[in-house]
C-alpha cells in the first residue's frame, strides 16, 4: 500500500476555490479503482492548513492515479490557492493492506 500524507496551506483569499476544487477532487480519486481512502481534514491548529491522507492499493495504482485528468486540473490549479509549497509524506508499506481495529480503544457499552 501507498500511503501519502500532504499539508496544504490555503491562502485565505482562495478558500472557496479551495473547497470546490478539493470536493472536487476528493470525489473524483474515491472513484479510482486503486484508492483505498482519500480525504481532506482541517488542520486544528491552523484553519488556514488542510491535511489530505491518501492511500492506493499498490505502486501501479498511485502511477495510475497520477496519470488521471482529475490529478492534472489539482496539479494546475493548486499553484493560485497555496500560500506556500505543500509538505508531504510518502510512505510505500509493503505489508500493509489497509485499516485495521485500534486496539487501544473500543466503544464504552452503555
Amino acid at each position: 500500500m501507498i500511503l501519502i500524507v500532504v499539508k496544504f496551506p490555503i491562502r485565505p483569499d482562495r478558500q472557496d476555490e479551495w473547497e470546490q476544487l478539493s470536493g472536487y477532487y476528493s470525489k473524483a480519486v474515491n472513484a479510482e479503482p486503486g484508492c483505498v481512502f482519500f480525504e481532506f481534514s482541517r488542520s486544528v491548529e491552523d484553519a488556514q492548513t488542510y491535511v489530505c491522507i491518501e492511500g492506493f492499493a499498490d505502486e501501479a495504482a498511485g502511477g495510475e492515479h497520477m496519470r488521471q485528468e482529475h490529478v492534472a486540473r489539482f496539479m494546475a490549479e493548486m499553484p493560485d490557492i497555496v500560500s506556500a509549497q505543500p509538505q508531504i509524506i510518502y510512505v510505500d508499506a509493503e505489508d500493509v493492506a489497509g485499516f485495521g481495529p485500534m486496539g487501544e480503544i473500543t466503544p464504552r457499552q452503555s
